[in-house]
């Protein structure tokens, strides 16, 4: 294929928000399935080319573990695949066939979602909606707006959704039969934050988590698409009663590759008192250390004082009042380029985001008083070595009045104000440790950090907090440095 043609396909497939399974990935899924009945009916909602389908039907040839037919629907919206995906079903059917497996295919180029939110809902003039034994699925991965009409179908049948995934994923599990299973392929998004806990509240309810799996690099499930979402692959079984113990897997990806597995306590993984239902996914034991480690901790923000907010200034709205050059009249607006070894680099000319904002009228609603605030960055690369990035700003060494922070920063305030210097030194000291970055990556597999994220930590007391900034004469510590610190004054309070 020429690299117009394969750009083209890459490009539909994006808009689609489909990214094909690879087959070691397919045959891994297809793995994990428990027994199954004599005869499967299988689902596949957004089938591609059929890959995990084939990988299914390969398992049950392969496992000869009692399956005697399998009846397969899939649907797929893309026609320029419809090709590809009649051509694997054909294959499917020859190598059931000669394991003496009755095999039929159904392939609908319809819209899953549309077609059966209607037939759930039970509206009159729908046919009931089928049920499957089990679903393999790798689902679309595309945000959908409020007022959209996926938003809308999915609502008539009480899912909340804002992501074409996870709306799959709860489509999926309504049309399982009890003790059915579903094995999915999905970002790691939905394990954590407050979009997603509808969804979590929902999926919890009604499947029984028996297997988490991640992979070692981020680009390992998908490697020929721009996919910056960490992807999880999870086993689940339609019912209500979680195990006591679930298993936790990784691998690279790779066919062949080893997979390392571990069991842990599934309260471990959904805290049992926990409202917002987090799935909290220990892959190393430094991730169970830093998880035991912050068990220990029982204060919240709020009960430190302090509150943390996103930056006000959002440039495109406010371009008019934007200088590259810090001018008469105007103040610092700082943006993640101005942090520079745990302080802030200000200004920096050669940089290309603004160093300065008007002070008007019109701007001061976006800036805030001068003063010492402890700022995050929200988004990091992926080759950034901490996903959490702290930065003090300090007014003796930027001198203004007011400041502006950029929208892609988070900000710690003590009720619009700057902290407490020793205090902004020890959340310092804490959020740039080891045990905080290896706690927060359990449960976040991306590398945005919103300032939810931030709020629903766990932190030291204010008089542990203090200590660190007293015992940090400097901000330039290596992270070996950082880590003695903080570990010295969490072990000393206990």
């Amino acid at each position: 294929m020429k690299a117009a043609a394969i750009e083209n396909s890459r490009s539909r497939r994006e808009e689609l928000g489909q990214f094909l399974t690879a087959t070691p990935v397919a045959n891994f899924m297809a793995s994990l399935f428990g027994p199954l009945p004599q005869t499967v009916r299988l689902l596949d909602a957004g089938a591609g080319a059929g890959s995990l389908t084939a990988a299914f039907v390969s398992r049950c040839c392969e496992k000869r573990d009692g399956v005697r037919a399998i009846e397969a629907i899939l649907y797929e919206v893309d026609s320029e695949i419809l090709d590809s995906l009649v051509a694997t079903m054909r294959d499917s059917e020859r190598l059931c066939s000669g394991a003496g497996i009755r095999f039929s295919f159904t392939i609908h180029q319809t819209d899953f979602i549309h077609e059966m939110s209607p037939r759930i809902a039970g509206d009159l003039f729908d046919a009931l909606p089928p049920q499957f034994d089990a679903a393999i699925a790798n689902p679309p991965y595309r945000k959908i707006s409020t007022d959209s009409a996926v938003r809308r179908a999915l609502r008539s049948i009480g899912v909340e959704s804002t992501n074409l995934y996870t709306g799959f994923i709860a489509l999926i599990q309504r049309l399982l039969v009890p003790g059915g299973q579903l094995v999915g392929i999905t970002p790691r998004s939905f394990c954590n934050g407050p979009y997603f806990r509808p969804f979590r509240e929902d999926f919890l309810s009604h499947m029984e988590l028996r297997r988490l799996h991640l992979f070692e690099s981020r680009k390992a499930a998908f490697r020929d698409d721009s996919v910056l979402q960490e992807n999880i692959i999870f086993h689940a079984v339609k019912g209500r009663n979680q195990p006591r113990e679930l298993t936790i897997s990784s691998s690279s990806g790779e066919q062949g590759g080893n997979i390392t597995e571990t069991v842990f306590p599934f309260a471990d993984i959904v805290h049992p008192n926990d409202a917002e239902k987090f799935i909290h996914i220990p892959s190393t034991a430094s991730h169970a250390t830093a998880k035991e480690t912050m068990d220990g901790l029982n204060s919240s923000l709020a009960s430190l004082g302090v509150t943390v907010s996103t930056g006000r200034v959002v440039d495109f709205r406010l371009k008019d009042a934007l200088r590259k050059v810090p001018e008469h009249g105007t103040v610092p607006l700082l943006y993640p380029c101005h942090f520079n070894g745990g302080a802030v680099h200000w200004p920096k000319l050669e940089a290309r985001k603004p160093n300065a904002i008007l002070d008007s009228a019109q701007t001061r609603p976006w800036l805030v008083p001068s003063g010492v605030y402890l700022l995050t960055k929200r988004f990091t690369s992926k080759e950034e070595r901490r996903r959490l990035v702290a930065c003090l700003f300090d007014p003796d060494e930027v001198k203004a009045e007011w400041v502006g922070f950029e929208n892609h920063l988070n900000y710690f305030h003590a009720n619009g104000h700057g902290l407490e210097r020793t205090l902004a030194v020890g959340l310092y000291a804490f959020l740039n440790s080891t045990v905080v970055d290896q706690y927060f990556r359990r449960f976040s597999g991306h590398t945005q950090v919103n300032a939810t994220d931030l709020r629903t930590l766990a932190y030291p007391d204010r008089d542990t907090l203090q200590a660190m900034g007293r015992d940090m004469k400097t901000l330039d510590l290596s992270q070996d440095e950082i880590d003695q610190l903080v570990t010295k004054h969490l072990h000393a309070r206990r």
